[in-house]
């Protein structure tokens, strides 16, 4: 074996416990910024000479969300006689179909999750998803020992893998392909890439819902008015006042965009660790600077894409 296959595989598992970050869905406050001020310093779109998709559909603008915003069932106490859930999983189903018919969009994804125990700090990241097929850029903005690191994910390609590189040393090994669900992606991550996005955050929340419909013990409130990075939402609290085994969470709170209904932030949160003690944040993601339907080709899901840094 040669001293330079020797070096690789020695260094090789630091480098995937880098890019380990690369993963869907981020949170910030209710008065969230992007910690960069802009997402301008990240790596431009794909070359202007490649063709846009045409799409079987029209491209939604936010006049277009609005209408649907404006004909989605309204996000408020439903019938005494019905679980308090029911208001918000009609709201779920409805939006599903639209969310759905979404070509791509970008964002800057702010995240933090508590893994084994302990909360860890913000991410926050720049990325481009197109819906199919299912697919995902990433930049890392900071926290500053991992900006620079780029992630692409396409459904489909590359065995399943996604492709990722580090910064600093790091880069000296260059592109690497990682399961998304592997051990080394998945280290100090709840989900895997593959789960990434609104859409997939919408579902599970469905799927989560339709299984508390099914027991009591859930108090439901909606607040108007509620602001995330200047965005205006309606807040949707769920409490479940008593743990039990059936119950996921304690507290968890849905921010959807009045303008785009659209879910734009989700944080939940544990029971308290003792009586009369906080709850314990579990996960938070928020969708900032949301812009929709870019028109993205494969090549802004291409390593080869001059913009980006894959080597």
């Amino acid at each position: 074996m040669t001293v330079r296959r020797i070096m690789y595989l020695c260094w090789l598992p630091a480098l995937f416990c880098f890019v380990a970050f690369a993963l869907s869905i981020a949170f910030e406050s209710a008065s969230a910024a992007d910690p960069t001020g802009s997402v301008n310093d990240q790596p431009a779109t794909a070359p202007a000479k490649q063709a846009r998709p045409k799409v079987p559909y029209h491209v939604a603008e936010r006049s277009e969300a609005a209408k649907a915003a404006s004909a989605a069932p309204k996000l408020a106490p439903g019938n005494p006689n019905e679980h308090p859930l029911m208001p918000a999983l009609r709201w779920a189903y409805s939006g599903l179909g639209n969310l759905e018919k979404i070509y791509d969009y970008s964002a800057t994804l702010a995240k933090r999750e508590r893994i084994g125990g302990k909360l860890l700090d913000y991410q926050y990241m720049f990325i481009k998803l197109r819906q199919k097929p299912f697919s995902v850029y990433m930049y890392f903005l900071a926290p500053a020992d991992v900006k620079g690191q780029e992630v692409i994910y396409v459904e489909g390609q590359n065995n399943g893998n996604m492709w990722a590189h580090g910064v600093g040393f790091q880069k000296a090994f260059g592109t690497v392909p990682l399961k998304p669900d592997g051990p080394f992606a998945m280290k100090n991550q709840r989900y895997p890439l593959t789960e990434l996005g609104i859409l997939n955050l919408t579902r599970r929340l469905v799927e989560v819902a339709e299984k508390d419909i099914n027991y009591g013990e859930c108090d439901v409130k909606f607040y108007e008015g509620a602001k995330i990075n200047g965005r205006v939402c309606t807040c949707i609290e769920v409490v479940h006042p008593v743990p039990r085994r059936n119950f996921l969470f304690h507290l968890a709170r849905i921010f959807v965009d009045k303008e785009l209904n659209l879910p734009i932030r989700y944080e939940a949160y544990d029971w308290p660790q003792e009586e009369g003690g906080p709850p314990e944040l579990t996960e938070e993601y928020t969708y900032l600077n949301l812009k929709l339907n870019n028109g993205y080709t494969d090549a802004d899901f291409d390593v080869k894409n001059p913009n980006y840094k894959f080597r």
